[in-house]
């Protein structure tokens, strides 16, 4: 008997303890701002740990492609103007190197923009049916979409371009134009691309589980940090 009233105690403490910080939770979270993690269960801290973790990587890097855009458009007007100008001195001063360069900056641009796309759900959709569904049904639809169709293809592209990747390393692969750059680096963002997709994807799956158990206060979503994804509806 005193142990079935101990037992009876521990598990009523549990739910308290249970309820407060769920409550703790509601009354310190905010919109566009998550709940401290003291107030998830121990068990789901180091997976929350984790994307908000990979979050704050996602949005350095997508900074980084923001400010890449600039890089572009200067050297390509730089590729512009000594055209034009190497035209009417009839000289020729441009050449491969930035020729090239732009092109790899242009790619860089995109490619670095993956994982913060997803963060932040600014990818394009085309959807008829999702819109409307309750936030559950959408989390449990994405959570699917992510587990057999984004995650798999990110491992598949780095399983693939990786031995590229290494080999363009190993034989200092270059251009085959006269000035051209290495390739390597190219390939490498590549890889690298598709590693922070793969990371994201799981750091979205780790936000996707917290509000199919109702825990959507723990974790900031798409529509909550900025504005709704661009859609084809």
């Amino acid at each position: 008997m005193a142990n079935d009233e101990s037992t009876q105690g521990v598990s009523d403490a549990a739910a308290v303890d249970h309820v407060l910080g769920r409550a703790r939770a509601a009354h310190e979270h905010t919109p566009g701002r998550a709940a401290p993690l003291r107030s998830a269960p121990l068990w789901l801290r180091p997976l929350l740990a984790y994307q908000r973790a990979m979050d704050r990587v996602s949005d350095a890097v997508g900074a980084l492609s923001k400010y890449l855009v600039i890089a572009v458009v200067a050297v390509g007007f730089l590729n512009a103007m000594l055209r034009y100008i190497g035209r009417f001195a009839q000289r020729q001063l441009t050449s491969n190197t930035y020729l090239e360069l732009q092109s790899y900056l242009y790619a860089a641009v995109f490619l670095l923009a993956f994982a913060y796309i997803l963060k932040n759900g600014i990818n394009v959709r085309v959807d008829f049916w999702y819109a409307n569904r309750s936030d559950r049904t959408r989390a449990l639809v994405d959570f699917v979409g992510h587990l057999v169709g984004l995650l798999p293809f990110a491992a598949l592209a780095i399983w693939v371009v990786y031995g590229p990747v290494m080999t363009s390393w190993a034989i200092n692969e270059q251009s085959p134009d006269p000035g051209g750059l290495p390739r390597a680096p190219l390939k490498t963002l590549l890889l690298l691309a598709f590693a922070l997709l793969l990371l994201q994807g799981l750091a979205e799956m780790v936000k996707l589980f917290a509000r199919l158990i109702g825990r959507s206060d723990l974790v900031v979503m798409p529509d909550e940090a900025h504005a709704p994804p661009i859609r084809a509806e």
